[in-house]
């Protein structure tokens, strides 16, 4: 996945086409798989780990309900987790650890804030992100990381094109479950236990104090008892809007 970095230059200045002064609209993109053949439907479960530490109520139902997930994990969470990552390597058959960036810096090659976060700003920072992210997950012995999923997964159109050009799929969602784990355990479960056959599902497994985690627990189980399948984005075929798979 590691580009040369005179390749990684010539990227950034062919891709730097907006101005900072001229900020084009943000997307977020979505992002469903493929839909079942039979039964109750299938679900992709995706799981930010931005920084801080780990949710261990919602690391513990995945791993005794056997609820496969993508994890997408900064480098930040992954110096401070070291316990975590242990127990999601030693369950191969359920995680899968994707990219989040080495930092948690939004890939939008503009300056701007997105939710109180300062964008990358520039083409080149937004290419030391992805590429720092790859790097500190090689470090873990994790295969090298086939999807990218920005800080606040929002991203401006030009920053798709990098990001696609190194390789990766960008990770859009279909279910925003958790609210950036700022909302309530009710409506958390509510919306994901209202998933259907073909969405991706976005929350987060970084805020143990936070309510919402409660709420992904119980919305998964819902799910679970409804005989949703649960499948990892790279055992799904992934359809995403805006140039992010394609």
């Amino acid at each position: 996945m590691r580009l040369p970095q005179k390749h990684l230059c010539m990227i950034a200045m062919s891709l730097a086409v907006v101005s900072s002064a001229h900020a084009v609209p943000l997307v977020e993109p979505t992002l469903h798989i493929k839909p079942a053949a039979s039964g109750a439907g299938r679900v992709a479960l995706t799981l930010d780990a931005c920084g801080g530490q780990t949710d261990t109520r919602i690391l513990s139902a995945l791993v005794e309900n056997k609820i496969p997930a993508t994890i997408f994990v900064t480098g930040i969470w992954l110096k401070r987790n070291a316990a975590a990552v242990a127990i999601m390597r030693a369950h191969p058959d359920l995680f899968e650890l994707e990219n989040h960036g080495g930092h948690h810096i939004p890939a939008v090659d503009t300056p701007q804030k997105i939710y109180g976060i300062r964008s990358a700003g520039s083409p080149e920072a937004v290419l030391a992100e992805v590429e720092s992210g790859a790097a500190a997950l090689a470090k873990t012995g994790e295969p090298a990381p086939k999807w990218f999923r920005g800080a606040t997964a929002e991203y401006s159109p030009s920053a798709i094109a990098m990001i696609r050009k190194l390789g990766f799929k960008i990770a859009g969602f279909s279910i925003n479950g958790d609210g950036g784990s700022l909302l309530g355990a009710k409506e958390t479960a509510r919306r994901i236990a209202a998933a259907k056959d073909g969405d991706v599902i976005i929350s987060h497994i970084n805020q143990p104090t936070h309510a919402a985690g409660e709420g992904v627990v119980q919305g998964l189980l819902a799910l679970k008892d409804k005989g949703m399948t649960f499948v990892r984005l790279d055992d799904a075929d992934g359809m995403g809007n805006n140039g992010t798979t394609d």
